[in-house]
């Protein structure tokens, strides 16, 4: 017998004895398991908590936690400013992903080329996307400031705000200012998955249609948009979620003001945990979860998505 050999039976039973099967590499369970630690630890166990906290009243006086069975539920429904922090984030996401569907197809149908310098063009979509949100709403917070802001000064000088009040501190206008920044950080996201899936639609059908005569728009409405409709049920899946969920542009540039113009769903629930009261909070955090659950469940039926 070789030595080769010889260390071969020696190591095969010590390993097989040394280590189980599911806890070898050939087992999928030692894979799963880190995941499974985190997904317990960080999601399961706070949405647990929170559905327990919901159904407590805290004493701010002891801190002592005592069942108040629907009483944090009944005074949710029954709170106009959520309802109105309800219409608030629907409204903001609706037309925030409209505009940011619309541009980024426009910006993602120009940017389709192999011609020189198209790359670059590409390549610099992404350099927005890596800016935390918090820098750009300052960004924009200081762009639209009354005073010295360069974005304010050309707003008044075109007629479209008054003087008197900045693009921020004005209710009709506060909310379209938040999307503002939302839409230069976020729109090359939408730009980067259409042009993605723009190159990887097959070229044979383009070529017949342009034979038998069809006009670039008819060859976008007949061809491309069906082709692409999965690409973008993704994309408006995946922003209409991040949109509804808004808190950081909030934040650093209204604070959900002028009065509560600009108050979010999040925004809210941010504010009643901000001032301790903790049961509270857990209960506009789980309604917005279920809102936002209904509306996705709803679009996946009607667009057919599959996950």
């Amino acid at each position: 017998m070789t030595l080769q050999a010889a260390g071969r039976n020696a190591a095969g039973p010590l390993a097989a004895r040394a280590w189980p099967r599911w806890l070898t590499a050939e087992h999928p369970l030692p894979w799963l398991l880190p995941m499974a630690a985190m997904l317990l630890s960080c999601g399961i166990y706070p949405l647990l908590y929170s559905v327990w906290l919901s159904f407590q009243d805290r004493s701010r006086i002891t801190r002592q936690y005592e069942f108040a069975g629907l009483k944090q539920w009944q005074a949710a429904f029954a709170d106009e400013r959520l309802w109105h922090s309800l219409g608030v984030t629907c409204t903001y996401t609706v037309i925030a992903l409209a505009l940011q569907l619309v541009l980024g197809m426009a910006l993602a149908l120009l940017l389709d080329s192999d011609r020189r310098g198209y790359a670059l063009g590409r390549a610099l979509m992404t350099l927005p996307l890596v800016v935390p949100p918090a820098v750009t709403g300052m960004m924009f917070l200081l762009m639209q400031d009354g005073q010295f802001g360069v974005l304010n000064y050309y707003l008044v000088h075109l007629g479209l705000i008054d003087v008197s009040q900045p693009m921020l501190g004005n209710p009709q206008t506060a909310l379209a200012g938040l999307m503002l920044a939302d839409l230069w950080q976020w729109t090359p996201f939408m730009v980067l998955i259409f042009l993605a899936g723009l190159r990887a639609l097959p070229k044979e059908p383009f070529e017949a249609a342009a034979i038998d005569g069809a006009s670039a728009l008819q060859q976008f409405r007949h061809l491309t948009l069906p082709m692409l409709g999965p690409v973008i049920a993704i994309a408006v899946l995946i922003r209409g979620v991040d949109l509804f969920r808004i808190y950081d542009y909030v934040y650093v540039m209204t604070g959900g003001g002028p009065g509560t113009t600009t108050e979010t769903m999040s925004f809210y629930a941010g504010r009643v945990f901000g001032v301790a009261n903790f049961p509270y909070a857990a209960t506009l955090s789980l309604i917005t979860l279920i809102v936002l659950n209904i509306g996705v469940t709803l679009f996946m039926r009607l667009a057919r998505v599959r996950l």
